[in-house]
């Protein structure tokens, strides 16, 4: 017969994480709001909450007024109790940051990214999350998950990374797995965009929108997907890799193989090319063609990548549906662009998109991180411990 001794421990594991996910999604909350939330009696639940407050995972956040003129003390989530990390791993630097259970950051560190890279990645992103917790006095083994956006493509089963251009060796690494081991948490990596479309989810303009993508435009180009609320990935983690769109230019031009048709049309280099090819001062930055408010060529060229974008976000449309195109990048986050892309999608759509900027700039991606590694962890503390054990001794005392 099985043994079935720690049942009445593991129920009582499940029900004070039952209550503390309660309070994270209810916060402020009295405990007799608690109980009826939970169908738990009010004694039970006195006790569960003494012992969420005595473990740290509870603090008292004020008092409510009761109907009957009485006061009642209300919790929240004690932000100190767990922390997570977040990086956001670019070609040129590396963005990280503690953030506390409430999402605060408490902490970030921003330095240019090991041009080395490989393994001198991996010592990198740990040396940061050592400065980190030194810097903010917070204890390691509060550290509880991490996560990192890598301008690639995560495979979802496998997890290794795949197109990765602009940062050598990361495809050859098991690079979660090693950041883990050299971490003692765990670690999640997830593509860059993908990583600045949560952020967006979480603070940006995606707040309170099921279905929106974001499309980052500078160098490159890529996209996130959120579809019913969620990020899409696809089968080898290459969804959103719109580089590669035939658009813009000739698929079939072994010339663009290399960046893709679309980003080899409307990328950085793209847009100076297409400027001094027709007559514009030479050497110019992108940002600096698109300062030049009177020059008629500049204009021009801004106009020849917004119509190039608004055919690639046509194409978009008809196959992911989004409600808002929300824009990032050193490109795509110029007005001047925004404003001609949706003047050519009101001139080939019936409804045209909503198109609009990030509020976030730069940060998108960092904030994507905190979230997803949030995420993780409210994951990890609503698991309910043992639920297959649980489940097979149920039934072996039944049948006993």
């Amino acid at each position: 017969m099985t043994d079935i001794s720690n049942s009445a421990l593991l129920t009582r594991q499940i029900t004070s994480r039952t209550v503390l996910r309660a309070v994270f999604e209810n916060a402020p909350i009295s405990r007799a709001e608690l109980a009826r939330l939970t169908g738990l009696s009010k004694q039970s639940m006195s006790e569960i909450v003494r012992d969420l407050e005595d473990d740290g995972w509870l603090r008292v956040t004020g008092r409510t007024q009761g109907t009957i003129g009485r006061s009642a003390i209300t919790y929240e989530p004690e932000p100190r109790k767990a922390f997570v990390f977040g990086v956001d791993v670019g070609g040129t630097k590396v963005h990280a940051a503690l953030a506390d259970l409430s999402g605060t950051i408490v902490g970030e560190i921003v330095e240019p990214t090991d041009g080395r890279g490989g393994e001198r990645i991996i010592e990198q992103v740990a040396r940061i999350s050592d400065a980190l917790i030194d810097k903010t006095g917070v204890a390691q083994k509060s550290v509880k998950v991490g996560a990192i956006g890598i301008p690639g493509a995560v495979h979802p089963r496998n997890r290794h990374l795949t197109m990765v251009p602009n940062i050598a060796g990361l495809t050859d690494l098991d690079f979660e797995a090693a950041l883990k081991k050299r971490l003692g948490y765990e670690i999640l990596i997830e593509n860059d965009v993908n990583m600045a479309a949560k952020g967006e989810q979480w603070l940006g303009n995606g707040r309170n929108i099921d279905n929106f993508v974001f499309v980052a435009l500078g160098t490159g180009i890529g996209m996130g997907i959120v579809n019913e609320g969620r990020i899409i990935r696809g089968a080898r983690g290459a969804a959103g890799e719109i580089s590669t769109l035939p658009i813009g230019a000739d698929p079939f031009d072994s010339r663009t193989f290399t960046a893709g048709a679309l980003e080899s049309s409307i990328g950085s280099i793209a847009i100076r090319g297409r400027y001094e090819a027709m007559g514009g001062a030479p050497g110019l930055t992108v940002r600096e063609l698109f300062e030049r408010k009177d020059d008629p060529l500049a204009a021009t060229v801004i106009d020849e990548v917004a119509r190039v974008v608004a055919t690639a976000l046509v194409a978009i449309s008809a196959i992911v549906d989004p409600e808002m195109v929300i824009f990032g990048g050193s490109v795509g986050a110029r007005p001047e662009l925004v404003e001609r892309i949706t003047f050519h999608l009101a001139r080939c759509v019936p409804v045209p998109l909503s198109c609009t900027i990030s509020p976030l700039g730069s940060q998108a991606g960092l904030f994507g991180a905190i979230a997803i590694a949030m995420e993780r962890l409210r994951e990890t503390l609503f698991e309910i411990p043992g639920r297959t054990e649980l489940a097979v001794a149920s039934m072996m005392e039944k049948t006993a």
